[in-house]
């Protein structure tokens, strides 16, 4: 697929210098560097400025916000040569914390911190995503799945022990039993699956009215991606599926999974919806889908920009799937 990277929270090509992840001298230099900078998250959001278009906010390490942390930052890589790192001050809360809010599928409220600049705010990553760069969608998804990560793992898993962190946040090692444990992130199957002119969408329990995407569902052990892709289709909606080919893949931290779009044939029409799994599953045409994105169906909203649901429905109806 051409466009294949053109997906938010990829292909900015970013510098991760994973050579430099176990060198503590250099990385102690690093922090000390004058070009040093930092991003910072809190609970998961971003600290994001301006208006329309977003800048992800880079600190100098010395900012006195960074009295907030409690652990060492987590080296993202290289821009221009120069270190970028993650830090999160979870542990802060704003005197006037919404919390009714908290946790929801697009949370509206944003922070802001006493020590940050006029305009300077923490933003749900979902909300802003598709008004960062590139560079910024990809350094904040990185950011926000891997200090998640540590925030869910910091037990061993093998004997429960607290683990320590590693190679500048990429790795986690137990001093009770040896134990090495890594950024976990879960592959998941995301199929437009196509029967002529129509494909097959499908909506969870609890989603906004309207809302309608592309199936999806977890790879399971010991099963291929096309394999996935049959399955979670037959299980969900009753649809046999032929031929699978790879699209494109998304990183998604919501809160670690990489999307692994495809396109499907179906080899049969009629729904057998799993209740449990789904809410409801139709079958919609091109013009349907057309119709969606102008925001002049009657029952289905536009698929939301920036998942990748909306890439391969937009590529799809551009026939740009070759």
């Amino acid at each position: 697929m051409k466009h294949a990277e053109d997906v938010t929270f990829g292909g900015s090509g970013l510098d991760r210098a994973a050579e430099l992840r176990g060198d503590i001298p250099a990385l102690a230099e690093l922090t000390h560097a004058a070009t040093t900078r930092c991003i910072l998250l809190w609970r998961g959001k971003p600290l994001v400025a301006g208006d329309g278009t977003l800048d992800l906010v880079r600190l100098p390490l010395s900012h006195p916000v960074f009295r907030e942390t409690r652990s060492a930052p987590i080296l993202l890589g290289r821009e221009a040569g120069a270190a970028i790192f993650a830090h999160d001050i979870s542990g802060w809360t704003p005197p006037d914390l919404d919390q009714t809010q908290m946790g929801t599928f697009l949370d509206p409220t944003e922070q802001t911190h006493p020590t940050l600049s006029g305009g300077q705010r923490f933003a749900e990553l979902r909300a802003v995503m598709t008004r960062l760069n590139p560079r910024d969608a990809e350094l904040a998804a990185t950011a926000k799945a891997i200090l998640g990560w540590h925030q869910t793992h910091g037990f061993c898993a093998r004997c429960g022990a607290a683990s320590d962190i590693h190679m500048a946040g990429w790795q986690r090692v137990c001093p009770a039993c040896g134990g090495h444990h890594f950024p976990r992130t879960d592959p998941v199957v995301i199929m437009l699956i196509t029967s002529g002119n129509s494909c097959l969408l499908g909506r969870s329990h609890g989603w906004p009215e309207g809302m309608y995407s592309c199936l999806a569902g977890f790879v399971e052990p010991g099963e291929t991606m096309e394999a996935a892709v049959r399955r979670e289709v037959l299980e969900e909606a009753g649809i046999a599926v032929g031929e699978v080919r790879y699209l494109s893949s998304q990183p998604w931290p919501f809160p670690a999974s990489l999307m692994m779009g495809c396109h499907g044939l179906a080899t049969s029409e009629a729904i057998t919806l799993d209740p449990v799994e789904l809410e409801h599953a139709r079958w919609v045409s091109r013009e349907e889908v057309a119709q969606a994105f102008a925001g002049q169906h009657p029952d289905i909203l536009p698929a939301r920009k920036g998942a990748i649901a909306h890439f391969l429905l937009r590529n799809w109806l551009a026939d740009r799937l070759d």
